[in-house]
């Protein structure tokens, strides 16, 4: 099977279904058909991609090798699960659900089915970010101690009165939106370390006010009554072996945008703009005379969507599960998003190694 025989169909067909289906079908992808609940984007969905879709997911599966599930993080679970336990390969957009019990679920899930399910973690296929993490592998950057994540906006609040904002949709706001790429992008220059503690709190500034002024909100403003999520964080996050991640996420605040992310060795380090695209590596040495280098890294522009949706449509075709993109490293991601908002509930350090130590000792209950 080459990757345009794989039957592919999508859950989900609001604006990020069409987003993926755009690509997909760019690529010369098989879509055969798309599943939603309402009716008004089935038939959007239909009359614009020219396929069937439905309002029962069991009627899509009848269709396909593979899903990509694009709806609301609550209703991850549900679909990625019952994908699994039929065989089906799973792209699911992060992030991995809206709590850490779903996302445990859905991991249980992948590793009993002979289907794998791959996270829509793009920022990783950035060339950038493939750059780094090559620099990374092949030692240039000496031990990587410090990554400083940055995902923000200065006024980029959703839609009030979408899902995004809803708490017992979303699982959260800005957080578990914009900051999982932030963190997942951290974990992955740093090899995903064991996480061991995070110290943080989430804030809600903005959304929640009557006189939120901005110039651009993605859907129609239905005010500060439909806001109850977070619209910035702020946290530290300390890995085994010593390895630290500071973090900054913002739907709103009053500063300049930025999606800056430093990585910081002891041999280099580099600085990866994914707004601009820039990528600087930074260096220092003795030859010939004490000196500081800065190094501007030029690369092809590329769409990291369609590079993952290569990676994931070549999997299906191969029968060989990512070796990115995983369960494992978006509950990873998971377990650190449900301890900033704890932290921030507290007051306390979260300390993570002692939990996952307690979940891997508890006793299995049998059916």
């Amino acid at each position: 099977m080459t990757r345009n025989d794989v039957q592919l169909g999508v859950v989900g067909l609001g604006n990020i279904g069409h987003y993926h289906a755009d690509r997909l079908t760019e690529l010369g992808a098989n879509l055969v058909g798309g599943m939603d609940i309402d009716s008004d984007a089935r038939a959007d969905f239909s009359e614009k991609f020219d396929v069937p879709t439905f309002e029962d997911h069991a009627e899509l599966f009848e269709q396909v090798d593979a899903v990509v599930v694009t709806t609301p993080n609550k209703f991850h679970e549900q679909y990625a699960v019952d994908a699994l336990e039929a065989d089906i390969d799973v792209l699911l957009e992060k992030p991995l659900a809206d709590t850490v019990e779903s996302a445990e679920r859905i991991v249980a899930a992948a590793r009993e089915a002979d289907s794998f399910c791959m996270v829509g973690f793009h920022s990783r296929y950035h060339h950038q970010a493939e750059i780094i993490k090559d620099q990374q592998t092949t030692g240039q950057f000496g031990d990587v101690t410090h990554v400083e994540a940055n995902y923000v906006r200065r006024r980029g609040i959703p839609g009030r009165g979408s899902w995004f904002t809803a708490e017992n949709v979303a699982g959260g706001g800005s957080l578990i939106d914009i900051g999982v790429h932030a963190i997942d992008l951290a974990l992955h220059f740093l090899d995903y370390p064991e996480v061991v503690e995070v110290s943080g709190t989430a804030r809600s500034e903005f959304g929640t006010n009557e006189d939120y002024a901005y110039v651009d909100m993605w859907g129609d403003d239905q005010g500060a009554d439909h806001f109850d999520v977070d619209d910035s964080a702020t946290a530290l996050i300390r890995c085994a072996g010593g390895q630290t991640i500071s973090l900054e996420v913002a739907w709103a605040t009053n500063r300049p945008p930025t999606q800056e992310f430093f990585v910081r060795g002891t041999e280099a380090g580099a600085r990866f703009d994914k707004s601009s695209g820039d990528l600087e590596l930074y260096e220092a040495g003795q030859g010939g005379a004490h000196h500081l280098s800065t190094t501007e890294v030029e690369t092809r522009s590329h769409d990291p969507h369609r590079q993952e949706q290569v990676a994931f449509l070549e999997a299906v075709a191969s029968g060989q599960p990512p070796e990115r993109n995983t369960v494992d490293e978006a509950l990873t991601v998971q377990r650190v998003i449900e301890a900033i908002y704890r932290s921030g509930e507290t007051g306390r350090a979260v300390r993570l190694d002692e939990e996952v130590e307690s979940d891997a000792d508890a006793p299995v209950a049998n059916d």
